[in-house]
């Protein structure tokens, strides 16, 4: 006997239309979600919303100025009379032997003395190089670190590790971490800004800023160094802004009805990001309008009233971006791969950013920003002290230099100490888990707490490592 069909609900219409993947994606939410709560006997946590800090933060934003390729340390910040009182002679086999070079081969591995000059710099007595005269004058506002250490020897592995805590690309970049546990500060701008700068030569790998597998809002947004900083920022002819509105209105609103059926969290991240770049429309030009500056303030950069694209221009719009409430922001600037060359190319990459870099450091602090602003220098990997070609020095993970200063840091203070030679380091190593950890404690996040469930595992930036290095905390 056949039974005719009866009209379905509108419950079953909605059932029928969801496709099968979304129902079984909504039946797992919703049976783990009460699984979850019972077994914990209280509420379950919604884990889009940010639930950090948990301790009084340092810092509320990160200005990151990343020199791509590996800055040669002895050329800036870890001055060795070892290597010039043994320029050219073999360097002890004992500090090589089992340490895995880029491109040097073992026999006669020579030592490489530079004829840059450094200083002591300030009242703390820092040594910089003569080849960042600027950063000479602010010494007393860094704290620099000698002895960072990575896992990495090659360049794209190494952006990755640095940025991401893990060689494999996949994994979210520290801004998004960040931008994923503090969410964010300003409804005109996204959370996480990327801008580049210098020659043409090692690529960065897009990786480096990518959200891995958190929300895609979390991703880098990469803006130009240009008076346009984002392409399609004006509306088509014909279209004002009203318009534009309701447009986005009327579509925000078919998207909610698709997240109603589907219960796919990207949606909402569709929704949020149309309405982010309908206020960029009035925001990012803002942001590039240097005219605003006062001549000082522009003088001090060393840059004109509109954006050049040049690095000293890119921070000076780093530091309007950080009023304007962007959570990460980084800057890198590339042409630090000195395989050859490395005195003259340290000099022409350091007369680029030495000004900018320094510019910062006073311009924050007049505007009362330096105390809860991080800023950081540094590039994924350091130099060997011996000699590539004569006159180069090879990739090397046992030993480099960064700094930091603002936002919770012990200005005027040197961490670590590499051996007579610069090899490894003989007191304090700093690895770049410890780095991780040590960035998102200042932030106000303990890094073993910031965790997002991903295929069956919890993962955090730190992996399984880190620990957060108290004297650099001031």
């Amino acid at each position: 006997m056949k039974h005719a069909m009866m009209n379905p609900s509108p419950a079953m219409q909605t059932m029928l239309q969801t496709t099968r993947r979304h129902f079984f994606g909504l039946a797992a939410t919703g049976l783990g979600a009460a699984a979850l709560s019972s077994v914990l006997g209280r509420q379950t946590v919604d884990a889009s919303q940010p639930q950090f800090p948990n301790h009084p933060a340092k810092a509320k934003r990160v200005i990151y100025l990343y020199m791509s390729g590996g800055p040669s340390q002895f050329e800036t910040f870890d001055d060795k009379p070892m290597l010039r009182e043994l320029n050219g002679k073999p360097i002890p086999k004992s500090l090589t032997e089992g340490v895995k070079l880029a491109f040097l081969q073992y026999e006669a591995l020579k030592c490489f003395g530079t004829d840059i000059q450094f200083q002591k710099c300030g009242e703390s007595g820092q040594s910089i190089s003569d080849v960042l005269p600027h950063l000479q004058k602010v010494a007393d506002d860094l704290c620099v670190i000698r002895t960072l250490q990575t896992d990495q020897v090659n360049h794209d592995p190494a952006h990755t590790f640095m940025n991401t805590g893990f060689g494999i690309a996949g994994r979210p970049s520290m801004g998004s971490w960040l931008s994923y546990g503090l969410g964010s500060e300003a409804a005109d701008l996204p959370d996480f800004v990327v801008m580049r700068s210098g020659p043409l030569g090692q690529p960065i790998p897009t990786t480096a800023w990518h959200n891995g597998f958190l929300p895609g809002k979390h991703q880098g947004v990469e803006f130009y160094g240009s008076e346009q900083p984002l392409n399609y920022l004006k509306s088509p002819t014909g279209i004002d802004r009203a318009t534009q509105a309701r447009s986005i209105e009327s579509i925000a609103a078919l998207n909610r009805m698709q997240y109603d059926q589907s219960v796919d969290e990207e949606i909402l991240n569709r929704i949020d990001q149309y309405e982010l770049a309908f206020q960029m429309q009035t925001s990012v030009p803002d942001l590039a309008n240097f005219a605003s500056e006062t001549t000082a303030t522009r003088e001090l950069y060393g840059v004109g009233d509109k954006p050049d694209g040049s690095f000293a221009s890119n921070c000076l719009m780093a530091r309007r971006m950080a009023e304007g409430g962007v959570r990460f922001i980084q800057l890198y600037h590339t042409g630090w791969d000195h395989h050859g060359g490395v005195v003259k190319g340290v000099k022409s990459r350091a007369q680029e950013v030495d000004q900018g870099c320094a510019a910062l450091i006073p311009d924050l602090k007049q505007r009362g920003m330096l105390d809860d602003t991080l800023v950081i220098w540094g590039g994924e990997f350091g130099r060997t002290p011996m000699s590539q070609g004569g006159s180069g020095r090879d990739h090397h993970t046992k030993s480099g230099a960064m700094w930091m200063a603002g936002g919770g840091i012990n200005a005027g203070t040197s961490y670590g100490e590499t051996d007579d030679f610069g090899f490894t380091a003989s007191i304090d190593p700093f690895h770049v888990h410890d780095f991780h950890a040590t960035v998102l404690h200042l932030m106000g996040i303990h890094h073993k707490r910031l965790t997002y469930r991903h295929q069956g595992f919890d993962f955090r930036l730190t992996n399984v490592h880190g620990n957060v290095i108290e004297p650099l905390l001031g």
